[in-house]
């Protein structure tokens, strides 16, 4: 007798659950609906639901909190963690007191720790505000069954060695690159290429970065590379007018789109060459760079941070950190060498799949939460 197919079990139900919405792009929102979409296949059906305290205040944004949670009693509720999702001015208490409320109705509580350490600064204030926060980031751990690190563990130094609670668990990519175009051979070498720059900081890091791709573009035409630059993302239509001037006395093409939808920019990625990382070291929370290696792209870069992570199997080519002339040298090879070029898309792709697309994420996650054995 034919055997009757055993029905699949009922998916676990699980709530992210947010702070304040970010404009003009968020990126926790964006995190959740990917890694939603792809824990779908490993046994949990996610829904998003916010502490929007920023539009109602905090009084009637925990009171509608203390509501809807009756309801998530044994589910998995995974809050997103940022200083500035949970707090105007840095000082996010407001997490913690969320935290409580959903523990209080019964759930299984679980954090992403987006931002695992306090952030500083030269002003007492600022000491303060990152006293604060490493505080709440330390509630909020012993709070939870269950943390998620998106940065090795080894590197956030107030994490107990070997705690069972945490895993280090690689973000995604906020943009989905299509295919790019292939590499091949010597008679590329003199074809005209394009170099990325996706997303820049604000003043006064925007000085600092505009300098060392105006010296990075100088040293590369000079030796000979054929390239033009496209930037694109967060804060590159604000600098329009300091971009201009800062390549004005470079004979290099380019061309600013601004922000732009997210499936444009992954075609706009996966169309380019390379993508020029400037915005500090190359680290595993740089989106980024998460967003070049999706796209298959080498990334030409700064060191110090990639190393021993994930990110060193994609393939980046890393130069001393500020090193403006280092990097022009760099992107020149990169950009010169077509079997170079072929070989780097490779091992981005291959990263991809390993590391950092949203099914292998999810994977580990549905793991890490006990849906699945790892």
């Amino acid at each position: 007798m034919a055997s009757t197919p055993r029905a699949s079990a009922p998916a676990s139900k699980l709530t992210f659950l947010l702070g304040k919405v970010d404009s003009p792009a968020d990126g926790v929102r964006d995190y959740c609906e990917y890694l939603g979409g792809a824990l779908e296949r490993h046994g949990f059906a996610g829904e998003i639901a916010r502490v929007d305290w920023f539009l109602e205040g905090w009084p009637l944004a925990l009171r509608k909190l203390w509501n809807d949670s009756r309801a998530w009693r044994g589910r998995w509720v995974v809050l997103q963690f940022t200083a500035m999702g949970w707090s105007k001015r840095g000082f996010p208490l407001g997490a913690v007191a969320a935290l409580r409320i959903v523990k209080r109705h019964g759930a299984l509580c679980a954090v992403v720790f987006h931002e695992p350490v306090g952030l500083s600064g030269p002003r007492a204030i600022d000491r303060v505000r990152g006293a604060c926060q490493s505080w709440v980031v330390r509630k909020l751990h012993n709070l939870a069954e269950k943390s998620i690190f998106p940065t090795p563990l080894e590197s956030i130094a107030w994490l107990p060695k070997s705690d069972p609670k945490a895993k280090f668990i690689t973000i995604g990519a906020n943009v989905i690159g299509g295919s790019a175009t292939p590499v091949t051979g010597a008679q590329d070498e003199k074809k005209m290429r394009t170099v990325a720059i996706f997303c820049l900081s604000d003043p006064p890091c925007l000085r600092e970065e505009l300098a060392d791709i105006a010296a990075a573009a100088r040293v590369a035409k000079e030796s000979g590379a054929n390239f033009r630059l496209v930037f694109l993302g967060r804060g590159t239509f604000e600098a329009s007018a300091e971009i201009k001037q800062a390549l004005s006395n470079i004979s290099v093409e380019y061309s600013n789109l601004g922000v732009v939808p997210a499936e444009r920019v992954g075609a706009v990625l996966s169309d380019a060459d390379a993508m020029l990382c400037v915005r500090g070291r190359v680290y595993p929370r740089r989106s980024s760079a998460l967003a070049g290696i999706a796209s298959g792209l080498p990334l030409v870069g700064y060191a110090g941070e990639a190393e021993n992570t994930p990110l060193a199997d994609a393939g980046l080519v890393l130069v001393p950190y500020r090193d403006g002339a280092a990097l022009g040298a760099a992107l020149a090879r990169v950009l010169k060498d077509g079997g170079a070029l072929t070989g780097l898309r490779e091992r981005s792709r291959r990263a991809y799949q390993q590391h950092f697309s949203w099914d292998s994420i999810a994977a580990r996650v549905a793991a890490f939460l006990g849906a699945e054995k790892e």
